[in-house]
């Protein structure tokens, strides 16, 4: 019923992002093209595809051979125009994302801007030494033309059975796949048979060109949230949000977990993220997962959810803790102002990507190969 009730306003969606890139398609609204490789790393739905750990593969492996800068949107940030992202910034000013990569790799220029031409203009003035630009989230902002498009694909949303927005979760046309030079489907299972990935590739109904990928989640051991001290030194909490503060990141916190982890331990999931079904059934692929806390993304987390976490654990089994995402951690904050019962017991999941098909290192040099030669061959560069 719902579908049915939205669907006027989807056709109506649809109409707009249609005209928008056909005039694109046609030239008469012009892209711009800069001299610097720029690497945009995006999706045609909303929610969580896996675009950060992709930036996060991509910012580990450029950095070998370039000085790289990640320019995003910042999506929710409370601040406008140009800002350039330091550790010691509130998420709230900058975006959860484009916070947790500056946190992880602190030597990489991080920018957020919502116009990111001004964006990449002003890092080549600022920063002369940037060689690469990944794009986060940049599929849709057709106003710049990257030298190289990736999209990700959610193996578990299939997208030739998926709605525009706000039927569905479709922010973009199925047949704009066509600009891509690498479709990267996430979250698969572990074992795809060859028909399988047949399968997936006539869904997608890509070119000949376009370089396909498979890849699954690999969840690392969690950690203690709020364990190691980072250098923030301002709290994280204030009367009604967590994170206010100038300062907040990941594991800030000045105390040492006496909660442990074991295999099939009772644990509760939290998450704000896009699409947290992945994460909740990974976690009971390892764990006995006794409760749920999911919000929607890019929620920032209040005091109000702080008795909620007090609450499922006071209900949970012995020795319970709560695990969460990276991207979590990071609004989570340094963790002072939260009662040390709870958080000792807040727990951290890293994951990481693994291809299923090909290697890693074949993928990245693939990338690589496209990143220093002329796409000739594409329909979108032949725009």
């Amino acid at each position: 019923m719902r579908k049915l009730f939205l669907a006027p306003l989807s056709w109506i969606y649809g109409l707009v992002v249609s005209v928008r890139n056909r005039l694109y398609d046609a030239g008469v609204k012009k892209s711009v093209k800069f001299d610097i490789p720029i690497v945009c790393v995006g999706n045609i739905t909303v929610g969580g595809t896996g675009k950060t750990p992709m930036c996060e593969l991509l910012v580990e492996h450029f950095s070998r051979d370039y000085r790289v800068a990640l320019l995003s949107r910042g999506y929710g940030r409370r601040t406008k125009g140009y800002l350039e992202v330091e550790t010691n910034m509130s998420y709230r000013n900058t975006g959860d994302e484009p916070k947790q990569i500056k946190m992880k790799y602190p030597d990489t220029v991080v920018v957020v801007c919502k116009n990111r031409i001004e964006g990449v203009e002003r890092i080549r003035r600022e920063h002369p030494e940037v060689g690469l630009i990944l794009l986060d989230d940049g599929f849709q902002y057709r106003r710049l033309c990257p030298k190289l498009n990736m999209v990700m694909v959610d193996y578990t949303r299939p997208i030739d059975k998926d709605s525009l927005l706000p039927a569905g979760n479709l922010r973009d046309q199925r047949r704009q796949m066509k600009r891509a030079h690498y479709v990267v489907v996430t979250k698969c299972p572990a074992r795809m048979t060859p028909l399988d990935r047949r399968i997936m590739r006539n869904r997608l109904e890509l070119l000949p060109f376009q370089n396909l990928s498979y890849t699954r989640t690999v969840a690392g051991a969690p950690y203690p949230a709020f364990a190691a001290k980072t250098g923030d030194e301002s709290d994280g909490v204030n009367g009604e949000g967590m994170g206010g503060g100038n300062g907040e990141g990941m594991g800030g916190a000045r105390t040492v977990s006496e909660y442990a982890i074991t295999a099939g331990g009772s644990v509760v999931a939290m998450a704000a993220i896009g699409n947290p079904t992945p994460f909740v059934e990974g976690l009971k692929a390892r764990y006995d997962v006794v409760g749920e806390l999911l919000f929607r993304d890019h929620h920032p987390y209040t005091v109000r959810d702080l008795k909620k976490m007090e609450a499922v654990l006071d209900g949970a089994p012995a020795g319970t803790v709560i695990v969460t995402t990276e991207k979590d951690a990071v609004k989570l904050g340094r963790g002072t102002k939260i009662p040390k019962s709870l958080r000792e017991r807040i727990f951290v999941l890293p994951v990481r990507m693994g291809f299923l098909e090909e290697t890693r290192e074949d993928f990245l040099k693939k990338l690589d190969y496209d990143v220093r030669t002329d796409q000739k061959h594409s329909f979108f560069y032949s725009r």
